[in-house]
Order: C-alpha cells, then structure tokens, then sequence
C-alpha cells in the first residue's frame, strides 16, 4: 500500500466535544454551576475569549497560571487543579469508530498518522498519555507547541518543516470548514469530517481499505 501523511483534528473529529457545528456539540460545561459554581456563559466569556484564547493556546502561559488569575474574579475560590480534572475528564469522548478505522489503516502499512490540532500543553499531554492516543498517531502537532492557530498558514507551514518533503500530498480531516479552505489553499488535501463515512468513504482511504 501506498505512504501518505495523514492528519486528523482533534475536537469534533478524534473526540466528540467541542464541534465546528453547534448542534453536534458535546459540552463538558454543561453542570459546570452545579458542580463547581462556575457560570459557564461567565467562563467562557472571561476566560476562553480572554486569556485562553490569546495566551494559553499559543503556549505563552500556563492554563494553571491564567486559571488562578480569573476563577476568583467568577466567584470560584476552588483550585484550578479541580477545574483542570474537571474539565479534562469530561472533554474525552473518543471517536471510537475513528480509532477503529485508523487502526484498520495503518495495518494496510497507511502512515504516518499525525494529530494536527489547536490545543495548550496540558490537554495535549492528557490527550496523548492518559487517553492513550499515542497508540493510534505517530506524533500531535498542536497550537502551543507550535507557537500558532489553525487555519493561520504558518500553522501548516510549521507542519511541513516538522513532517519534511512529501511525495503526496498530506491527507488532512476536520470539522472546521474555515479551517479546511486554509489547508487547501496552503497545498494539503482536506476533508471536511462530520460523521465516520466523510473519511471510511472517501476515495484515497478506501481504496486502502479494499
């Protein structure tokens, strides 16, 4: 079987969570009141847009660091460690049939595998250790490690330096339509994901398959 690079999203595509559309969304905030006494519209307002979004995913401060500076402003005076175990354990709802067809194609000799992906440190290490996704990928290219979001071009520019010259072109899948008419406009194949068939059918994978 042929080599190609493939690349996978994480959010909306490898886990069920936070996805492009809103109605396929599955929150990880939605007892957040009940539980922690957090108001989640106040969090993700305060914190998501704030400095989640401008410092944490490019990996400029820590998520502890950014948390301790505003949960006490949301009248949380727990710590950001409950927040962070909170959140990680209920953001980690794997793909399985993803997981299923990636194991099917790299016994057909498929690779690399790669997970490209807007992501901080800590969710990056949990993804890849605790959820044990570094069974089923080869390597996480994700936004803090690379200093840059998805879909900026330099995001898959720093891909390309880190994978090196390709005889094909990579193979990319996500949720985010924005995000795919960036990776194509830089050279990549992509594929927008919605369910298991957008990449179980899609011609070049199944004809691996085959």
């Amino acid at each position: 079987m042929a080599s190609r690079v493939l690349l996978f999203d994480v959010d909306g595509v490898v886990v069920h969570g936070f996805h492009a559309k809103p109605e396929k969304r599955r929150r990880w905030d939605e007892k957040l009141l009940q539980d922690l006494g957090i108001e989640p519209a106040a969090f993700t307002e305060h914190f998501i847009r704030g400095p989640f979004e401008r410092e944490v995913l490019l990996g400029h401060r820590s998520l502890m660091s950014a948390l301790a500076e505003v949960l006490p402003r949301l009248g949380c005076q727990g710590s950001p460690m409950a927040l962070i175990d909170y959140w990680l354990c209920r953001d980690s709802q794997l793909n399985f049939q993803l997981l299923d067809l990636i194991a099917r194609l790299r016994r057909a000799g498929v690779g690399p595998i790669y997970l490209a992906t807007n992501q901080e440190h800590q969710r990056a290490f949990h993804l890849w250790s605790a959820l044990g996704l570094r069974n089923s990928f080869d390597d996480i290219f994700y936004a803090a490690r690379l200093g840059v979001l998805k879909p900026q071009s330099a995001f898959f520019e720093a891909i390309d330096r880190l994978i090196g010259p390709q005889d094909e072109k990579p193979l990319f899948f996500d949720d985010n339509e924005v995000v795919i008419e960036a990776a194509c406009a830089h050279g990549w194949e992509a594929v927008l994901f919605d369910r298991i068939e957008d990449c179980a059918a899609y011609p070049w994978i199944a004809a691996q398959l085959r």
